[in-house]
């Protein structure tokens, strides 16, 4: 597997004082996930977790959703300059009662890190039904325990106290305990190894659980959610419109702007048990 971290020689200027020292920070690579040998996307990410990173982007593009949809994977053969494998190419061998994707529902074959959506060809096609019905989904939430999510989703980013400059996602049962927590550089990577994490566990359809993101929660993001059956997104910080609409039509609990006990929450707002003694304004 390929490293996470990396040092390199920094100009530190800090209230006027200037020194130089070795600074840690967050790997960038690219990864190509193949089918069945063939390619299907390039993204840059941060090494580890790659299997889980190819089923993870699988389940949500709605190509497979068990254990039993996957033959294989395995790292392709890919060198360096010094001939040592460069662990960037993940190849997924499909059970022979998986159809291959829509190509129409492809992505193209490169996306950047922060961007996930990058090269779909239409807002529409990214609007995948999901195979998991989340509306019904009985889960309730209290505000303590949405309230606790930030702090122990940073508990766990372990490569992230080192560098400063990963994005984490986590998995959070009803008692907020952390059943998955995954770091890279870009947001939708997190999720995607949270995804692959239940694909390969035999967890899909994950109801009854809470996604934690540490930063914004956007379109896919949300749309990662529901194709995995997880009824409650959360975020430290703002999701886009189009998320707050998804996340209405998918019958999921969005939380935004989660800092403390504040928090703004932008769709499903029964699932949400508010403070005792606060009059509650929903109808």
């Amino acid at each position: 597997m390929g490293r996470v971290t990396a040092r390199q020689k920094v100009l530190r200027i800090r209230d006027g004082a200037v020194d130089e020292r070795p600074d840690t920070l967050a790997v960038e690579e690219p990864l190509e996930i193949r089918l069945d040998g063939s390619p299907l996307t390039v993204t840059m990410r941060t090494p580890g977790h790659d299997f889980d990173m190819a089923a993870g982007f699988l389940v949500s593009e709605g190509v497979i959703t068990g254990t039993g949809d996957v033959l294989a994977t395995r790292y392709c053969a890919g060198t360096d300059e010094d001939g040592r494998n460069t662990f960037n190419v993940v190849d997924v061998s499909l059970a022979a009662h998986v159809p291959p994707p829509d190509t129409s529902l492809e992505r193209n074959f490169y996306t950047t890190s922060s961007c996930g959506l990058c090269g779909k060809a239409s807002l529409d096609a990214v609007r995948t039904r999901t195979r998991w019905a989340v509306a019904d989904d009985p889960l309730r939430v209290d505000t303590p325990l949405l309230s606790s999510l930030p702090d122990r989703l940073r508990e766990a980013q372990r490569v992230f106290d080192r560098t400063g400059g990963l994005h984490a996602a986590g998995l959070f049962d009803p008692s907020g305990r952390a059943l998955v927590v995954r770091e890279d550089v870009g947001r939708h990577n997190a999720v995607d190894k949270v995804l692959g994490w239940a694909q390969r566990t035999g967890a899909l359809p994950l109801r009854g659980t809470v996604l934690a993101l540490s930063g914004r929660a956007s379109f896919e993001l949300v749309q990662k959610a529901w194709m995995a059956g997880i009824p409650v997104v959360t975020a430290v910080s703002a999701p886009s419109s189009l998320a707050a609409e998804l996340a209405q039509e998918a019958g999921i609990t969005l939380v935004g702007f989660l800092r403390g006990a504040s928090m703004n929450v932008y769709s499903a707002t029964e699932r949400v048990e508010l403070p005792a003694g606060n009059h509650d304004p929903r109808p």
